[in-house]
């Protein structure tokens, strides 16, 4: 199957010559989620700003259903199919639940199909169309972010910490949402989540980024079974050199029994 999204030998950072993440590698797969993964610091965010055409890359090339996304050029990702939610949600905060949604509809005909199918995602949002976004809770407008982004039909769409501010029994209800997206849609998903476990559970992959480098990747079912392997990437335990760092799950699998 052909990558929706391709990543190819990408440094990002804010300073040529500093990159904060280094020869990144990825290809994404129409419907599959990716779990971004990675301790605080480690570039998760540069990366998606950068995929975004938010911050212009510093090497490498980024490609969305084969065509080229110019780099630090947001309307070329956007134009592209891929719409960002980022950690601080971005809502217009005077503006209603349902202007802010108007706002992001592409088509005015598509309007009231695509309302009634966030509003399908999201039933809580339904009694809360004439309230300003800035009085809803904080679960309330993750719905709304996630939702904004969804009416424009992405092909790929990136989250940067769906769990800020939220307790976890939210964050428990917002995940299979993206789990039915990717699975009714085709929609790819890049999701940065802190919830190790509760990401992994709807997660087709996962990779973790330590330092800018990935230093682990692998099915994510894979590697909920095995919690120290990840534990061990956060943590840097037997890091190796640069060149070395990539490991697959099956790769650190053996080198623990051996």
């Amino acid at each position: 199957m052909t990558a929706v999204l391709k990543c190819t030998d990408m440094d990002a950072g804010y300073s040529q010559g500093r990159p904060c993440v280094r020869d990144f590698d990825l290809e994404l797969r129409e419907g599959e989620i990716l779990a971004l993964l990675g301790p605080n610091g480690a570039g998760k965010t540069t990366m998606l700003l950068t995929l975004a055409g938010l911050l212009p890359s510093l090497a490498g090339t980024v490609e969305i259903t084969g065509h080229h996304v110019k780099s630090g050029h947001a309307r070329s990702a956007s134009d592209a199919g891929l719409v960002f939610v980022p950690d601080d949600r971005a809502l217009f905060t005077t503006l209603t639940v349902e202007e802010n949604l108007r706002l992001a509809v592409k088509s005015r005909r598509d309007w009231a199909a695509s309302r009634e199918k966030i509003l399908g995602y999201f039933p809580e949002l339904d009694k809360r169309l004439k309230v300003h976004a800035g009085a809803l809770s904080g679960g309330e407008q993750q719905m709304l972010a996630i939702g904004r982004a969804l009416i424009q039909h992405p092909k790929v769409l990136l989250i940067d910490e769906l769990s800020m501010g939220l307790a976890p029994v939210i964050v428990e209800r917002l995940l299979p949402v993206l789990r039915t997206v990717a699975d009714t849609t085709g929609t790819a998903v890049i999701l940065v989540e802190q919830h190790v476990q509760l990401a992994l559970t709807v997660a087709d992959t996962a990779l973790v980024l330590r330092h800018g480098d990935n230093v682990l990747q692998g099915d994510a079912a894979e590697l909920a079974a095995h919690p120290h392997l990840i534990e061990d990437a956060y943590l840097g335990a037997n890091e190796r050199p640069r060149t070395e760092a990539v490991e697959t799950v099956d790769a650190v699998e053996q080198s623990t029994i051996i």
